[in-house]
């Protein structure tokens, strides 16, 4: 299934629903139509466990072609929210996490030119998510380097705490697109939050893709454009710690929740290891794009 949040009207309350051949389909809608309830909300529904996928699943084959009056609208009528508008905790960012980023940082950043021997993690607050098309905010008085990272996220649909590598996927819910917006100039002795952690420096979506129907996370093409011009082009097969070893490692300390949020880290072509150096400023437009997800896009404004 292809889930978002959406909004049908500027001050309507955002509610759950899938993308079926170009409709929003609203899952309470479908649920309270056909005798099944089912939630209104995205995390709600992902706190139902795997059951509530293969049921809602199910539910929308059945019904597939003749949604009951009021459940479905046209995609290009609803206004997409981040798929989480706000997450429960800090989403769990993983830097360095791709061979040739790790060379281009050490050259222009003070990030080692070794490989990291376990995962880089920090995070970035639940008030940095925006929703696709949402405005990214330039500072000029906080930062003079503002750059894109695009990056595969990765939703958890059950408890981790303390599992193994071989069983990490089992607790997948499914996956994203993120953009892990950083202000290059904002780092603090090493600490990347203020950095990275700023209001709208998650824009995150446009869906949410259960994890049946990307059974393996490491096959995936991602890019990002600038402008029009493309910046990066990879696939996630290059990432350093594949998806497996970030559940089993940060869990080894810090129980994974439903709904919890991993960007997985970003491939070569940053706007910092860039010659000259490439910085995003007010009037750019950013695309983001994992095969199998979508596209993320999103202009650049002052503030």
């Amino acid at each position: 299934m292809r889930l978002v949040t959406y909004r049908s009207e500027v001050t309507a309350a955002a509610r759950l629903g899938a993308i079926v051949e170009g409709a929003v389909v609203d899952i309470a809608r479908l649920g309270a139509a056909t005798g099944h309830p089912l939630p209104a909300g995205m995390l709600e529904f992902i706190d139902l466990g795997p059951q509530a996928v293969r049921f809602t699943g199910a539910l929308l084959d059945e019904h597939r072609g003749k949604w009951p009056v009021g459940a479905a609208v046209p995609v290009d009528n609803v206004k997409l929210l981040a798929p989480i508008p706000r997450p429960r905790k800090n989403i769990f960012g993983i830097g360095l996490n791709y061979v040739e980023h790790v060379a281009e940082s050490s050259r222009t950043l003070d990030t080692s030119k070794d490989l990291p021997k376990e995962p880089v993690i920090f995070s970035k607050p639940p008030t940095s998510v925006i929703g696709p098309g949402d405005a990214i905010e330039h500072n000029r008085e906080i930062t003079q380097q503002l750059d894109w990272e695009v990056e595969l996220a990765v939703i958890m649909g059950t408890r981790a705490k303390g599992v193994s590598e071989s069983d990490a996927l089992k607790h997948v819910f499914g996956y994203s697109v993120l953009i892990d917006m950083s202000a290059r100039d904002c780092r603090r002795a090493g600490q990347w939050i203020y950095s990275k952690g700023q209001d709208t420096y998650a824009p995150f979506g446009p869906c949410i893709v259960t994890a049946d129907e990307i059974p393996d996370p490491h096959t995936l093409n991602l890019s990002l454009r600038v402008n029009g011009v493309t910046k990066q082009s990879s696939n996630t097969r290059y990432m350093l710690f594949k998806v497996p070893t970030l559940i089993a490692d940060i869990s080894r300390a810090m129980a994974l929740e439903p709904g919890d949020i991993i960007a997985t880290g970003t491939p070569e072509g940053v706007g910092a290891g860039r010659s000259p150096q490439e910085w995003l400023w007010p009037g750019d437009v950013v695309h983001a794009q994992v095969e199998g997800i979508g596209e993320l896009r999103h202009p650049v404004v002052a503030v």
